[in-house]
Parts: structure tokens; sequence; C-alpha cells
């Protein structure tokens, strides 16, 4: 048995996920006896960019937030960007994030790996961390 696996971003639209799928079903050269299997690719749940006021630290909080189907953090990234206090590293004073396949932290442009326990522990480092920074600016 033949098996063709397909990756549905959940962001494409409905009919042009079904279009593709149809294309490439073609191309698989698909039989009648053969499995089709639907991977759903992980899903942003959260993408949110806050300003900050000049009065309350300057600058943005960035926050993003993957999940698998299982609602699992899969992904993320967190970030306090502010140009005054950090030009280089886009801005990026303090964040985390767990791309390159390892989790760490940014600090004024010096990356380092962090210890993982658990998503909301690194959400707790991150608050922990700009808030300490929002008097320097």
């Amino acid at each position: 048995m033949q098996c063709c696996v397909y990756i549905v971003n959940t962001n494409t639209p409905v009919e042009e996920a079904k279009s593709a799928l149809v294309t490439d079903m073609v191309h698989c050269a698909v039989k009648d006896s053969a499995m089709i299997k639907f991977i759903m690719a992980d899903m942003k749940i959260i993408d949110d960019a806050h300003n900050i006021t000049q009065k309350r630290g300057n600058g943005q909080l960035r926050r993003e937030v993957w999940v698998d189907e299982q609602g699992k953090v899969t992904r993320y990234n967190l970030a306090y960007i502010n140009h005054t206090l950090h030009s280089d590293d886009n801005g990026r004073v303090v964040g985390y994030d767990n791309q390159h396949g390892y989790h760490h932290r940014h600090y004024f442009g010096v990356v380092a790996p962090v210890n993982f326990t658990s998503f909301e522990d690194i959400e707790d480092q991150f608050q922990t961390d700009w808030t300490a920074l929002r008097s320097k600016a």
C-alpha cells in the first residue's frame, strides 16, 4: 500500500489546500488502495506586539506562540525590543525562543542556552528580565 503524507497548514485557505491536495495526489499516483495521511502543521495561537509608552519603558513587547494538535507549545518567541537601549539584533534587548533546535536567551546581543522546564517558566523568566530593564529606558 502506498502512503502519501500531506502537511496541512492551518493558515492556508480551504479551497487552496484542496486544490494543492488534488494536484499532489495526481503527481503522487495514488491508487484506490492507497492511504492518505494528514498531518496538521503547528498552529500559531498568539501573535502579539504591544507598544510600550516612554513613561513605562519605551519599546515593544513581542510574543509569538505555536502549539501542536494537543495544545502543547512547540515554538515560541518572546522579545523586548527597544532600539534606544540596543541597536543590534533588530533592537531585541532581551528575548527567549527555541529556534535553531534549542531553548535560548538573547540579552543585548549575547545568545546563551537556557534550562527549559516549561513554557510557563520561560514566560516568567522573560517577565522578570524585561521589567528589570524597563527602568533603564
